[in-house]
């Protein structure tokens, strides 16, 4: 998914879902499309894509109800951050210890 965005067609055929769907998602806030300026038209950035392709997962293959999805997705984002913090708070150790070991004769 190299494309820097999609438009309403485009998802729906690559995705295998329909307008309703894509309403519902977009209603309870798990997608954003923006319009464009040329057509008017929704479209959706490819960062969007990742989103709109696990809660299908999760609504087709999992029986998860659209709130359930919004919950999933925000606790998988606030793991994503907490590794990210946890990752910085190892290097920042690294770094420490590193300079530690130098400093000593």
């Amino acid at each position: 998914m190299e494309r820097e965005f999609w438009t309403i067609k485009e998802v729906i055929e690559f995705f295998e879902v329909d307008e309703q769907f894509l309403a519902d998602l977009e209603e309870e806030e798990l997608i954003c499309p923006v319009c464009s300026d040329e057509t008017r038209d929704k479209i959706f950035p490819a960062e969007q894509m990742e989103k709109l392709r696990l809660a299908k997962i999760l609504v087709d293959d999992m029986g998860v109800n659209l709130p359930g999805v919004d919950i999933i997705l925000r606790m998988r984002q606030m793991m994503f951050d907490m590794r990210e913090q946890f990752d910085e708070i190892l290097e920042d150790f690294a770094r420490q210890m590193q300079k530690r070991f130098e400093e000593k004769p």
